[in-house]
């Protein structure tokens, strides 16, 4: 090994993904290339660097670092680097200036023992020093944490997590048991748990290993949707992942059964395997709905016909015989469930329903699962609708996990409960939803079971659907006025498997045929820069106009596009801050949106007299309004006027929109929607991805490409299977019931 000490004058390449860097060092007398895994590298650092000389065919000799250690500077200008380099929250260049010209060589020995006397320099106060102070000495501890987790693939933004969790004590927690991170840490699986334990020696057939890993494979099975995992399919990934034998897997398994981790249960001639949360909300949803459905309620003192009649009159329409059947049914029965396609009519059927109930005298509730969704319900029934989260208020407990408020013990106090949207719902969800109503609530679940999905695990509304045990009404017919609407019209088209009606002159679906993706981007930056903008002048291209793909990669996929549309719509100029983080640039004015749920971040109401909260969710859009000058924060206001701040940490949860995935538009409406048609994946490309595509436009769809990549994904009917047991357990109960009258 060899050893080298010098200051970092550049920075080449750096991963933050990794940690891994190329830079240009100097020892005082030469420049050398230095390379390998370093945590927080900033120009300007002195680091004494223990590793070997190696000879790269294209770029010649560089040093392969092993080991790090950083030694403070103490040239003048050493010492000015590095606190320009903004390893430091609080100093950046005019700063570091002012510091390094008023202390000179002393300067490092005032942040180290005495920082009050940052004082004396213009422009800081104390708070600006609490904040110097409390950076300086993180950034030397977590550095620390970071050299020994990095070395095991842990990226930095996973370092500053396990930090945030552990603090001082995250070496020896790591060093003790490795696998803790793959229940406690976002974004930690099993396979770096699994390369770190190695590293320190633990051995390959160690029953908390072996647990670990199956545990970890049942984890990423549901995060695919699913809720449970055929023990068939367990046993054979988790052998190719442990690299143990059956008997030790079967036994360990059962291990994590009897410790109460995992469930077995046969789910139609099958076994299956359950993580306890999901079997737990299975059961909970099982129990609820059946009690719901059997429950009689007090019949309403009210002629419904009648009244239906009145409503038809007053708004000058005529309901079809399956829109009244859904009238009829929500006032006679505890639970329905209306489903149907754009311009069916499910809006009006709510606004009659909500009429009759108040007339009544009964109180409704209206809820959907995303401020968007709850938004366009207000907008629509003039009433006030929340989302499931605020509904249920969402809030913080004492371990700083997120809880709701709303429950059996404090249940929603309301008659009548109308939920929007219920395909998004997930059976996490709905579990927390169903333990909020009490016996005697009637619940009217509307939703498109024709379009994806939820994100979260289960299949919750048409496997309410499927287990025949509540009232459906299923509405085909479109409203005459909505026959106007070619969206509407080719929606229902490609639902049935035909192929859309395309470029109708003064409609409101278009098509442009290019066969080339690099012309077919070209054509969507026009479209959103200059088209449509210039077609209608009321038509914002930030804020009326979005482009949803099918894919993530590619160069007609989101990533590619919102890096490309940035480009176009929000330049870099001059003056305009932004923050690099990983391979994005966050930038103001970007339009961005929050890609998980986080039910611990704070976020305040740009009304001053309206109350703060915590809570984003997954698909909240918003618009970056500022990046903090003291501690590069990006703050985001979103389309609800909430105005959230980010720190470094959390930017992996924050993604520019400009391009978005269909699967994160779901329960949104655009004024036009722009989508890249391209051939790809069959099981990703197919009929209800392009139904819920087009369905999100209020006034017009524009495709963009291939004629073929159309028709493959209308007549692909076959998407990815989930395993869900609710429809199941729901039916079979049923059906016992049937059987024993």
């Amino acid at each position: 090994m060899s050893e080298i000490q010098g200051t970092i004058e550049d920075i080449v390449f750096h991963n933050e993904d990794n940690g891994y860097m190329i830079a240009h060092l100097n020892d005082n007398k030469k420049q050398i290339t230095v390379v390998g895994v370093v945590p927080y590298i900033s120009e300007g650092q002195n680091l004494k660097l223990t590793g070997e000389w190696v000879n790269h065919p294209q770029f010649g000799k560089q040093f392969k670092i092993v080991q790090c250690e950083e030694i403070i500077p103490s040239s003048l200008m050493g010492i000015e680097k590095y606190l320009s380099s903004g390893v430091i929250q609080g100093i950046g260049p005019v700063t570091a200036k002012k510091i390094v010209q008023r202390f000179g060589e002393d300067t490092m020995n005032i942040l180290d023992n005495e920082i009050e006397k940052l004082k004396e320099i213009d422009g800081i106060g104390q708070k600006k020093i609490q904040l110097i102070f409390e950076s300086y000495a993180k950034q030397r501890e977590v550095k620390n944490i970071m050299i020994f987790l990095q070395t095991y693939g842990v990226t930095p933004s996973q370092c500053v997590k396990i930090y945030k969790k552990y603090g001082a004590e995250s070496i020896k927690v790591v060093q003790d048991n490795p696998y803790v991170l793959t229940e406690t840490i976002s974004g930690v699986g099993f396979k770096i748990a699994d390369k770190i334990a190695r590293s320190l020696g633990i051995d390959k057939e160690s029953p908390f290993r072996i647990q670990s890993g199956i545990n970890y494979v049942v984890n990423e099975f549901c995060a695919m949707g699913n809720t449970y995992m055929p023990l068939f399919k367990l046993y054979k990934q988790s052998k190719n992942i442990l690299g143990v034998t059956d008997e030790e897997i079967e036994k360990n398994i059962y291990d994590n059964v009897l410790n109460g981790k995992l469930k077995i249960e046969n789910i139609d001639e099958e076994d299956c395997v359950f993580t306890m949360p999901f079997y737990y909300c299975e059961l909970s949803i099982t129990k609820k709905i059946i009690t719901l459905s059997i429950e009689e309620y007090e019949e309403l003192e009210i002629d419904i016909e009648e009244k239906i009649n009145d409503f038809e009159n007053e708004k000058n329409i005529q309901f079809a015989t399956s829109q009244r059947s859904a009238i009829c049914g929500a006032m006679e029965n505890s639970i329905e469930i209306i489903t149907g396609g754009p311009g069916t009519g499910k809006t009006t059927i709510i606004n009659c329903i909500i009429e009759m109930f108040e007339k009544a005298g009964l109180k409704v509730y209206m809820a959907a699962p995303t401020g968007r969704a709850a938004k366009r319900m207000t907008e629509a029934t003039g009433r006030e609708a929340k989302t499931i989260h605020r509904l249920l208020e969402l809030g913080i407990g004492g371990d700083d996990s997120s809880q709701f408020t709303k429950s059996e013990e404090s249940p929603l106090d309301c008659d009548v409960l109308i939920v929007d949207e219920a395909s998004m719902i997930d059976i996490m969800l709905m579990n927390s939803l169903l333990n909020a109503i009490t016996i005697g609530t009637r619940l009217i679940i509307v939703g498109d079971v024709d379009q994806l999905p939820s994100v979260g695990p289960g299949n919750v509304l048409r496997d309410l659907i499927d287990s025949k045990s509540v009232k459906v009404v299923k509405l085909k017919e479109i409203f005459r006025q909505a026959q106007e609407s070619m969206i509407i019209v080719n929606a229902h088209k490609i639902n049935n498997g035909e192929m859309p009606i395309l470029n109708k002159k003064g409609k409101d679906f278009y098509f442009i045929e290019n066969n080339e993706p690099e012309k077919t981007l070209n054509n969507i930056i026009a479209l959103i820069n200059t088209r449509l903008p210039n077609f209608n002048k009321e038509w914002d291209k930030m804020k009326n106009i979005q482009i949803l793909s099918p894919m993530r990669k590619g160069i007609l996929g989101i990533e590619n596009l919102n890096i490309e549309l940035q480009k176009i719509l929000n330049p870099k100029i001059k003056g305009k801050k932004e923050k690099e983080f990983r391979n994005t640039i966050f930038r103001v004015g970007d339009k961005v949106m929050q890609i998980k749920n986080n039910y611990s971040m704070k976020w305040h109401k740009m009304n001053a007299k309206a109350d703060d909260g915590t809570g984003i969710f997954n698909g909240d859009v918003g618009y970056v309004e500022d990046i903090n000058d003291d501690n590069e924060n990006v703050v985001v206001i979103f389309d609800d006027d909430k105005r959230v701040e980010y720190e470094g940490v959390n930017l992996d949860e924050l993604m520019l929109a400009y391009a978005i995935t269909i699967h994160k538009s779901q329960g949104s409406e655009f004024e036009v929607v722009i989508m890249p048609m391209f051939m790809g994946p069959p099981l990703l490309m197919n009929r209800n991805l392009l139904y819920t595509g087009i369905t999100r436009a209020k006034n017009m769809v524009v495709l963009v490409g291939e004629r073929k990549a159309i028709s493959f994904m209308k007549d692909n009917n076959r998407s990815f299977e989930r395993y869900s047991a609710l429809g199941f357990r729901i039916k079979q109960i049923v059906d016992a019931n049937l059987s024993l009258d």
